[in-house]
């Protein structure tokens, strides 16, 4: 421990894309120009992404303090204030850390633990990230790392090992929710001179960042969870398979496994107990089904990444023909606090059928998004309002999707909803890995049908037919829709269709491909109707079925419309006409230039009515 001020930075990929390495750049500069003795430390992602880049303080015997969106320009002003004069500058300070022995608080700034976005949370695999230097297993192991590990292997049997993980009712949080102890039992119990355990970081929900932020912030948890997991199944060999788009969370791996194999953690005969175990990275291209196991499994192997039938099921046959768990990130981030607070502790948390805690990427139209970790069983309200800050720009709450592409919508009439594996099936979506999109009233839920139903149809291994044909024809149809080409009988044709791909398919990514469809036409069937039969879209986002509207009272006359469209199909609308500008709906071709060049924001769009009222509206406008 140094007794100098720490400045710690937010070097996560949500910081470094706010802007984190010019603050870095002018913090060593400042503090080389001053001469100050201070202490710069690298952290993950905190989980406040809306507040980056941020930069925090922490004087010796003092709490630290968090400074949010902070400039190149504000550095020095914040350091001199804070470092030299111990005054924190109040102007740039977001919060502080309840300091341990509640002493010396920073009058006027407000408690971390305490602000709306983390007051509902629960930190358990995200307990370190934003707190220690991911690159150093010293401080990890300052915070109680690797005791867990320790704990099992000098004293406890991977019998006993098993029965605390399945007695804490811990789940994979990959996406089915499979008990992780029962999938362990099964692989120690299978019958093989040799075992592997892989984890599974392939991560590739569209806005999902949740394993990456763990593995970026905090990468020694996920091996010490490994460690034990292998000693449990009886394994030596294990496997994290992480796609290379992923470069810092890779290269953090990369110096947590050399790190750990240098003090006796990872190798041969750990800390002198006799068991062996050895990590190796392999990084996948980036295909999304190779998050399904037997398809990352055939990666690994050096084939193409398709699924296999199953059974068997990779507990008896997987790797190299070999028994196999697979888990993934998060999973194996909950162990060691299993192990070290116990089962009942971990119970504790969550409900009856969904224990502990989960942590969510936090996207979308909200004012606070990021990455949080909640009790299993908080209301999906109790997410998108307290935590989230409710939706942006005043705009009305529509619905958000959970799961990704694999998972489905629930809208606001059931915003009450817990968040539990069983309860969220029931309403048609499911837990998924954790990726969280939030919609507002401008959403139109064809397009992001077909959004979600474009990405499966594009990552689909094309191994079986009703995958590989039926998501084509899906999404052939949801075009159509929103080209004003539909006939009326795409819905029931969509239905049809969904329900087949699901029951045929031989894999979880085409079991599950039809589900943004199938519960966006659960829940918004009457947007679909419109979009079929009154060729409307009401959010205005489907461009072949909206208009281009010039606000007559407020149009200013500045021709910029007039002068970028490519058709001519805006009239008047300049100072030598006097008169507002008007688009002929007949011309437009629905490019949108005019929209995005209006410097006044005086054009919007409109969903269209039934084709007969589109010239009626237009010429009272235009009058």
């Amino acid at each position: 421990m140094t007794n100098k001020p720490k400045i710690i930075l937010g070097m996560g990929t949500c910081g470094m894309a706010a802007g984190a390495k010019a603050l870095l750049e002018k913090v060593e500069s400042h503090i080389k120009q001053k001469k100050i003795n201070a202490e710069i430390v690298h952290v993950g992602c905190i989980g406040m992404c809306h507040e980056e880049p941020l930069l925090d303080i922490a004087m010796p015997n003092r709490c630290r303090v968090i400074y949010n969106k902070v400039r190149p320009e504000d550095v020095s002003r914040i350091i001199d204030s804070h470092v030299l004069k111990d005054k924190p500058s109040k102007e740039h300070a977001l919060a502080q850390m309840l300091p341990d022995n509640g002493a010396n608080p920073y009058i006027g700034i407000p408690y971390y633990e305490e602000m709306p976005f983390n007051r509902k949370q629960q930190r358990i695999v995200l307990k370190n990230c934003g707190f220690i230097n991911p690159l150093s297993i010293d401080e990890y192991i300052a915070h109680d790392g690797y005791d867990a590990a320790r704990k099992v292997l000098l004293s406890m049997k991977p019998e006993e090992v098993i029965d605390i993980v399945k007695r804490s009712g811990l789940r994979g949080r990959g996406g089915a929710g499979f008990p992780t102890g029962s999938k362990w039992e099964f692989c120690r119990k299978a019958a093989g001179d040799k075992k592997y355990l892989i984890c599974n970081a392939d991560e590739g929900d569209p806005g999902a960042f949740m394993d990456r932020s763990v593995l970026e912030g905090d990468p020694h948890s996920v091996l010490e969870g490994m460690i034990i997991g292998g000693y449990a199944i009886g394994a030596n060999e294990g496997y994290i398979y992480v796609r290379a788009e992923y470069p810092m969370a890779v290269k953090h791996l990369k110096v947590a496994i050399a790190q750990a194999m240098e003090k006796g953690i990872l190798g041969k005969n750990i800390l002198g107990t006799g068991f062996d175990f050895d990590i190796e990275l392999k990084q996948g291209a980036g295909a999304f089904v190779c998050g399904e196991e037997t398809a990352l499994i055939a990666s690994i192997e050096g084939e193409r990444g398709m699924p296999r039938s199953k059974p068997p099921f990779p507990a008896n046959k997987g790797l190299w023909g070999k028994p196999t768990n697979i888990n993934n990130v998060e999973t194996f981030a909950n162990v060691p606090q299993i192990i070290l607070k116990g089962a009942e502790w971990y119970a504790n948390f969550g409900t009856e059928k969904s224990r502990g805690t989960k942590v969510f990427a936090l996207t979308g139209k909200l004012n606070r998004t990021g990455l949080i970790e909640v009790p299993m069983g908080i209301s999906l309200k109790a997410i998108v309002f307290d935590i989230g800050g409710g939706i942006s720009d005043g705009k009305a709450f529509k619905a958000v999707q959970t799961g990704g592409p694999s998972g489905g919508c629930i809208p606001s009439e059931i915003i009450n909803t817990p968040v539990e594996y069983e309860t969220l099936s029931a309403v048609g979506a499911i837990m998924g890995s954790g990726g969280m999109v939030v919609m507002d009233d401008t959403s139109c839920m064809v397009e992001m049908a077909r959004f979600f139903l474009n990405f499966t149809t594009d990552e689909s291994c094309g191994k079986c037919v009703p995958c590989r044909i039926g998501t084509k024809r899906l999404l052939e149809i949801l075009e159509r829709i929103i080209a004003g080409k539909a006939k009326g009988n795409e819905m029931d044709i969509l239905v049809e269709l969904g329900n087949t791909v699901k029951a045929t398919s031989l894999c979880g990514l085409g079991q599950t491909a039809p589900n943004p469809v199938l519960s966006m036409m659960r829940y918004f069937k009457d947007e679909y109707e419109e979009h079929i039969k009154d060729k409307s879209c009401r959010a205005g986002v489907c461009t072949a079925l909206s208009r281009y509207i010039v606000s007559p009272d407020t149009c200013k006359m500045c021709g910029i419309c007039v002068k970028g469209c490519p058709v001519d199909a805006i009239s008047d609308g300049t100072k030598k006409t006097k008169k507002p500008a008007f688009i002929d709906d007949e011309k437009c071709i629905r490019c949108g230039v005019c929209f995005e060049k209006c410097p006044f924001g005086v054009i919007y769009t409109k969903g269209a009515k039934k084709a007969g009222h589109v010239k009626e509206e237009l010429s009272e406008i235009k009058a």
